[in-house]
C-alpha cells in the first residue's frame, strides 16, 4: 500500500456542470471540499441535472480552480466567462436564454448543494472516491468509453493509483444497510478509514448511479445497453471483498462515499499524496 497515491483531485462548483481539477483543496469546517457542489440551478420544477435535463450535458464549463470564475459555452449560445458571485444574474440570464426556462443559480462559496445526505450530527458528505484501475475496468466494458470519458460520468473527487480495482469498496465491506440509512449518525458505527496524507476519511456507502452516466458527457446522448452491461459485468467481476450486501443491494453502483471526521478538517488534500488503509480493512 506504500505505493497508493492520490492521482486526481475533481471539485464541482455548480452541481450538473464540469469540473475543476485543482492540485490541491482544502477540508471545509462542514466535513466537505472547499468549493465542491458549493452552487446548483433551478427551474420552476426544480434542481436542474443531467438525470432530468439531458441539454444540461452540452454546456461546456471551464473552471478556475478555485471555482470562482467559470467560462461557458453551448450551441448557439455566446461564450462567456463569468465570476460566479458577482456576475450571477448575467450567469442566471446565460443559463435561462440556453434552456429556455427561468433559471435561478442556488448556494454560495461556502454553501453545500450536495444531493446526498446531511448527517444527523451535521457533518456535510464528504468527498466519493474510486482508484484508478475501476475507471480503467469499466471503460473497458464498453466499446468507445475510455477511462477520462469514464471518470467523467461517474463524477468522483478523488482518484486513487497504485491499488487494485474496486480497491474502494474495501471502505464498505463491513458495514450494513442499516448504518448506510442513517449515515451512522447515533454514533455507534465504526467506519473503515482511509488516510490520504494528513486528511483521515471514513468510508460510509456505496453510491449508486442513476441516468447520468448513461449519456455522453458532452452532448447527453444516451448509450445504449449502459445500464444492462454495467450490472451483468459487475456481478461478474466483484472482488472478493464485495457483494451486494456490501452495495446495499444495488449492482448499478460505483465509487464510495466518504466522510471526513470532525477532527480531521483543518488539512487539505493534495495531488501526489500516499495513501494508506487504516485498520482491518
Amino acid at each position: 500500500m506504500t505505493d497508493a497515491t492520490l492521482s486526481h483531485i475533481a471539485i464541482y462548483p455548480v452541481k450538473a456542470l464540469d469540473a475543476a481539477a485543482p492540485d490541491r483543496v482544502a477540508v471545509t469546517p462542514g466535513g466537505g471540499l472547499a468549493g465542491d457542489r458549493a452552487y446548483s440551478l433551478y427551474d420552476d420544477e426544480g434542481y436542474i441535472n443531467g438525470r432530468r435535463t439531458a441539454s444540461i450535458h452540452s454546456v461546456s464549463a471551464s473552471f478556475d480552480d478555485d471555482g470562482t470564475a467559470v467560462e461557458l459555452s453551448a450551441p448557439d449560445q455566446p461564450t462567456r466567462r463569468f465570476d460566479i458571485e458577482t456576475d450571477r444574474p448575467a450567469l442566471e440570464a446565460w443559463f435561462t436564454a440556453f434552456l429556455d426556462t427561468e433559471v435561478e443559480l442556488r448556494g454560495g462559496r461556502s454553501g453545500a448543494q450536495s444531493d446526498r445526505a446531511i448527517y444527523g450530527d451535521g457533518t456535510q458528505t464528504g468527498p466519493t472516491i474510486v482508484s484508478g484501475a475501476t475507471l480503467r475496468e469499466l471503460a473497458s466494458w464498453y466499446d468507445g468509453i475510455d477511462v477520462v470519458g469514464m471518470r467523467r460520468r461517474l463524477r468522483p473527487n478523488l482518484v486513487v493509483e497504485g491499488v487494485e480495482a474496486f480497491w474502494e469498496e474495501r471502505l464498505i465491506d463491513s458495514l450494513d444497510e442499516a448504518v448506510y440509512a442513517d449515515g451512522g449518525a447515533d454514533g455507534s458505527a465504526e467506519f473503515p478509514r482511509v488516510r490520504i496524507g494528513d486528511v483521515v476519511l471514513e468510508g460510509v456507502e456505496p453510491i449508486p448511479r442513476c441516468a447520468v452516466p448513461t449519456r455522453h458527457p458532452d452532448t447527453g446522448e444516451e448509450y445504449d445497453g449502459f445500464r444492462t452491461t454495467f450490472i451483468q459485468q459487475r456481478e461478474a467481476t466483484l472482488p472478493p471483498w464485495t457483494d451486494e450486501t456490501t452495495l446495499a443491494g444495488n449492482l448499478y453502483s460505483a465509487t464510495v462515499g466518504t466522510r471526513i471526521p470532525s477532527d480531521a478538517r483543518d488539512g487539505e488534500l493534495v495531488v501526489g499524496s500516499s495513501v494508506e488503509l487504516l485498520g482491518d480493512v
